[in-house]
């Protein structure tokens, strides 16, 4: 047994009952052949029937095709039409049962996960008892129709797709196909069993509770998915590409039930959601966004706006409408409707006690008539700008690199962006990532008052930052943008999109679109008055995207790796941490140091969690989700009698957060930053969900060193103009 110290067990006796009970039936499907307790024989061999029926509904279809008794297609309708009328009796079953025993299947909340441990007293093969414990039934009538109508048409079409004839077609080889037809029906029985039998308990979960019962479409969708290229590959002209896709993927269906077991693909939900932020973020120029609702909300909103600029007909009119819509998307619009309400309150009160003047908030921390003025006047000016240039400079034709209308404005980002950096670095204790200490940072500090007395320059260092990266460089990208030459062949899809998120991104992350902007700018200089085959058709906006995609999955490597580094040498050197296996697992990820370096690659280019096994140095990819990781609505999970200190608290801890964002010292802050707040035994932890122009939402924990005790606090908003 391995144990994580001199007398703790990684999994004690119970764990270990429990794993090897509950292991198996999530790899499975759902079958659960080890119970803990004695049962008759044909609980078991129930499961088995049951779970083999899709194959032998498969077999005859195949059976009669090779026997050349009927077509392909028309097989597969046999198989499916027999799985959808064993589904069905399944089904039928199921409500029979939960009809006799006298018991109603919940219709909403988790089922009881307590079952388990019970004891069930089987009678007879077919008594209530035992089919509710083989197929417990699904909680509503919908699914139940729906459901078994999955069944027939997966049973269908997975048998079309693992036809003997089909699999000799791609291989080449008969042995090799007949390896592929078996071990590819155990993917599909698995999937057949846990969609319209018992759903196995999934380790890729991202819901506290299956409400809707999702998760048993979760298997299915996947094998669909192989499907649908299957059948593009079938009725496409010998395409090369499609036919090596399909070769591939024929494999990789074999081991689903692996990728399925260890929760490296994602749930439905999460996979929707995760879809979503990636195209909102990288491919429409937004931002993760704190909520699911206004995920949902920006994504189709932004998705607009690009479908839009592909048929506006002018490009003045595609560069106005993408400038004004980039600037209002940017925005936090959802303070307009407690800006409306905040001073109908306060013209009441105001109403009423006449005497009382009406308080006014510092400016920008929340949206009242002075932001609204200024976000005005910033749209006015950036639209009047974009459409000036276009009209007047963007039709001009040089090939000089100095003479091109966008020429200076590339020397000016330059000097922007070095400006910002420099004014950033000067901003915390260190500068250069760490290396070298900063001269012009307060040595020590007797008190508050005389370290802001000392920190006064840093402050007027933070403000011309402030104002050349939030009001200077905004307009200066937005000229670049505005003179491009790709807007000269707008009507396509690819660079709609990507210009669509440039002046999006101008906004909504300033400080990232600058240093985008500058790697495209350094590219061209480089590259001089030479054409760059392949780069250059793109266009500026997929440049951008392009380049902001691989910055992003890049960091992400480098986070990932140092990460994979941190807990190998720790597992040794740190005497808490070390495992009487810690020098067979070093070895080990000596010896498969490519694997490693493969398994945190994959991790990165999913943006997906990078997992130690039971914290050993034993390193898995989780199933991508999005950036805020878990999928409820923020609020107090967690009441502690000290609850009302934290939220006392929160106010204070935004107020100080806003002027560390604004100011840069604690460096250039993106959605899925972490940080940790400690004052005596209280701890909090602070997660960035949503960023954009003159805003940030941000989450705060409570985190108590003294207990485990932990809950989330109501998510504040902090503004940065």
């Amino acid at each position: 047994m391995v144990r994580m110290g001199p007398d703790v067990p990684l999994l004690n006796e119970y764990k270990q009952e429990f794993f090897w009970k509950r292991f198996p039936q999530t790899v499975l499907g759902g079958p659960r052949f080890k119970l803990g307790y004695c049962a008759p024989p044909y609980v078991y061999v129930n499961q088995a029937v049951l779970f083999l029926t899709p194959w032998l509904f498969g077999g005859v279809g195949t059976l009669l095709c090779q026997l050349q008794l009927l077509q392909e297609l028309y097989a597969a309708v046999l198989s499916g039409t027999l799985m959808f009328a064993a589904a069905a009796g399944v089904q039928a079953l199921a409500l029979y049962a939960a009809w006799k025993s006298g018991t109603v299947v919940e219709r909403l909340g988790a089922p009881n996960i307590l079952i388990d441990e019970e004891e069930v007293e089987f009678t007879h093969c077919v008594s209530p008892e035992t089919v509710r414990f083989i197929a417990p039934g699904k909680r509503f009538g919908l699914n139940v129709v729906l459901h078994t109508v999955l069944a027939g048409v997966l049973c269908g079409l997975g048998t079309w797709y693992v036809f003997l004839g089909r699999l000799t077609a791609l291989y080449g080889s008969t042995g090799v196909s007949l390896i592929v037809f078996v071990l590819s029906w155990v993917t599909l029985c698995i999937a057949e069993y846990s969609l319209i039998v018992n759903t196995a308990a999934e380790t890729a979960t991202f819901q506290a509770q299956d409400t809707y019962e999702i998760t048993p479409l979760t298997r299915p969708l996947y094998i669909f998915i192989f499907i649908a290229l299957d059948l593009a590959d079938r009725f496409s002209h010998a395409v090369p590409e499609l036919q090596l896709a399909s070769q591939t993927l024929h494999v990789v269906f074999v081991f689903l039930p692996l990728l399925w077991a260890l929760g490296v693909l994602p749930p439905l939900d999460a996979l929707l959601l995760w879809g979503m932020e990636q195209a909102l973020v990288f491919g429409l120029g937004g931002s993760p966004m704190s909520s699911n609702i206004r995920l949902l909300l920006m994504f189709a909103v932004s998705f607009g706006v690009a479908v839009c600029n592909y048929f506006i007909p002018s490009t003045l009119g595609v560069v106005l409408f993408s400038t004004s819509a980039g600037f209002l998307l940017s925005l936090d619009l959802s303070q307009v409707d407690t800006l409306c309400r905040r001073q109908r309150i306060a013209f009441r009160d105001h109403r009423f006690h006449s005497g009382a003047p009406l308080l006014l908030t510092s400016f920008g921390w929340n949206l009242g008539c002075r932001e609204l003025l200024l976000y005005l006047s910033l749209l006015v000016v950036a639209m009047a700008e974009a459409g000036l240039l276009h009209h007047f400079l963007g039709s001009a034709q040089s090939q000089d690199l100095v003479t091109r209308p966008q020429g200076p404005v590339r020397y000016l980002l330059l000097i922007l962006f070095s400006l910002c950096w420099a004014l950033r670095e000067v901003q915390g204790a260190y500068v250069v990532g760490g290396m070298f200490l900063n001269p012009l940072y307060p040595k020590g500090m007797s008190n508050v008052q005389s370290f802001k007395q000392k920190n006064r320059g840093l402050h007027i260092a933070a403000a011309i930052r402030r104002i050349l990266l939030y009001l200077v460089s905004p307009f200066a990208m937005i000229a670049f943008l505005s003179m491009d030459k790709s807007l000269r062949s707008l009507h396509s899809v690819s660079i709609s999109v990507g210009l669509t998120r440039a002046f999006r991104g101008v906004w909504q992350s300033s400080e990232d679109a600058l240093l985008q902007m500058v790697v495209v700018v350094l590219v061209q200089l480089a590259a001089g008055n030479k054409t760059l085959p392949g780069w250059d058709t793109l266009g500026t906006g997929v440049q951008l995207l392009l380049v902001g995609l691989l910055m992003d999955r890049l960091s992400q490597f480098l986070a990932k790796l140092k990460f994979t580094l941190t807990v190998l040498v720790t597992s040794w050197t740190e005497k808490k941490q070390r495992r009487q296996s810690a020098g067979t697992l070093l070895a080990l990820n000596a010896s498969l140091w490519p694997l490693v370096l493969a398994v945190v690659m994959l991790s990165a280019l999913l943006s997906a969690p990078l997992l130690p096994l039971f914290t050993l140095p034993i390193f898995l990819v989780g199933f991508p989700r999005p950036q805020r990781s878990w999928p409820g609505p923020v609020g107090t999970a967690c009441p502690c009698p000290d609850s009302v200190f934290y939220q006392q608290m929160s106010g204070s801890l935004a107020s100080a957060l806003r002027t560390a964002f604004a100011s840069g010292s604690l460096g250039s802050v993106a959605p899925g930053s972490h940080f940790l707040g400690r004052f005596q035994d209280r701890m909090v932890w602070i997660m960035i969900l949503e960023r954009g122009y003159g805003y940030c939402t941000v989450n705060i924990k409570r985190r108590q060193s003294l207990s485990s005790c932990m809950s989330p606090m109501k998510a504040y908003l902090v503004q940065s103009l």
